[in-house]
């Protein structure tokens, strides 16, 4: 006699009474075991997620509270961009804020019919368009020549080599320049006792958007490879393999696999630089602005400190400042949009 399953020995079936509360109690066991406001994708709650994550929270909540007190926080005092702003109205300056009269727009009037003002925008343009053609691409260049290198030992030289510059302050980088470049420098000394004409580059207002563009390539060239080699190091070798196979060359291997797996990372960069467009540097260039001279050297950003801080006009810089910024934001937000068109995701997703 055969013995199906759940059934006793003498060939019967238990009563479906015993079963039922089996499978209440399972049932209790589970929702007991779900959280209470669980999504209904699965989604974990709040609270779980406040209490899994506090460690983390933690540990970024001095990073949070830096950002808002430097970086927020100063945003409100762009009202006085509104106003003939004047310090000494009131005890600090901060108090002044409320005891300064209101012009409405008059300080962004001033800033279309200044010509000082197109100048330095120019200036700033210009650089910004030197940089973004002859800058932009070496990082993505050594980043690859890197990769390229099978020594372990060779490419870690090469990288803290490469990443040095990085730290010095630009007060370092241009002293360099200077005795190397100038008219006391090695080049021009090296000339002159051979019997050549020296030169002085680090005062020829005409190569000057050249040379601190120079300057930015060997001062930070190397540290932009670090997100540019993390992207690589995440393609797998898997992909090279199986292209190898298929004939390709090396040239073939870095167009078809290493470049697309670049592509969003240099999209993502390229987004956040179109938006830094009208900051070039400030400390680089107010320190080479005697050598020089303001025709060459005054950008956006040396601007607003010389009329702001030098000459005392706060409103008038603070309006400059605030244009500067908001021209900002709506070149991120249309690099972003041409992003999404490419196919990309930018700086964040649609």
């Amino acid at each position: 006699m055969s013995i199906t399953a759940g059934s006793r020995p003498d060939g019967t079936r238990p009563p479906a009474a015993v079963e039922e509360p089996t499978a209440a109690v399972a049932a209790a066991v589970t929702k007991a075991r779900v959280p209470r406001r669980a999504g209904k994708a699965g989604k974990v709650p709040f609270r779980v997620r406040l209490r899994r994550d506090r460690a983390l929270i933690l540990m970024t909540l001095p990073v949070i509270l830096l950002l808002l007190l430097f970086n927020y926080v100063p945003l409100l005092g762009n009202v006085v961009a509104f106003q003939d702003y004047d310090p000494y109205v009131s005890s600090n300056g901060i108090t002044a804020i409320f005891h300064s009269p209101w012009v409405g727009v008059e300080q962004f009037s001033r800033m279309v019919d200044d010509p000082l003002f197109w100048d330095a925008t120019q200036n700033t343009l210009v650089l910004f368009a030197l940089q973004l053609v002859l800058f932009f691409p070496i990082p993505i260049a050594l980043a690859l020549l890197i990769n390229s290198v099978i020594r372990p030992r060779v490419r870690a030289v090469a990288q803290a080599i490469m990443y040095l510059p990085h730290f010095f302050s630009w007060v370092l980088v241009v002293t360099v320049f200077q005795q190397i470049f100038g008219g006391a420098g090695i080049i021009a000394q090296t000339l002159e006792d051979h019997g050549w004409s020296g030169f002085d580059l680090m005062t020829n207002a005409d190569l000057f958007k050249y040379l601190v563009t120079a300057q930015a390539v060997w001062k930070d060239a190397g540290w932009g490879i670090i997100v540019f080699l993390a992207a690589l190091a995440a393609v797998s070798t898997d992909l090279y393999e199986a292209a190898a196979m298929d004939g390709a060359g090396r040239w073939r291997r870095m167009w078809h696999v290493t470049l697309p797996a670049l592509r969003p990372v240099i999209a993502l960069l390229l987004v956040l630089r179109v938006g830094d467009a009208l900051s070039v540097g400030f400390e680089q260039f107010l320190l080479q602005r005697d050598a020089v001279g303001a025709g060459a050297s005054e950008v956006l950003d040396t601007y607003v400190w010389n009329m702001g801080i030098q000459n005392g006009d706060f409103s008038y810089a603070a309006a400059v400042g605030l244009v500067k910024g908001v021209i900002g934001i709506c070149l991120v937000l249309g690099a972003n949009k041409f992003a999404h068109l490419l196919g990309e995701q930018g700086v964040y997703q649609k």
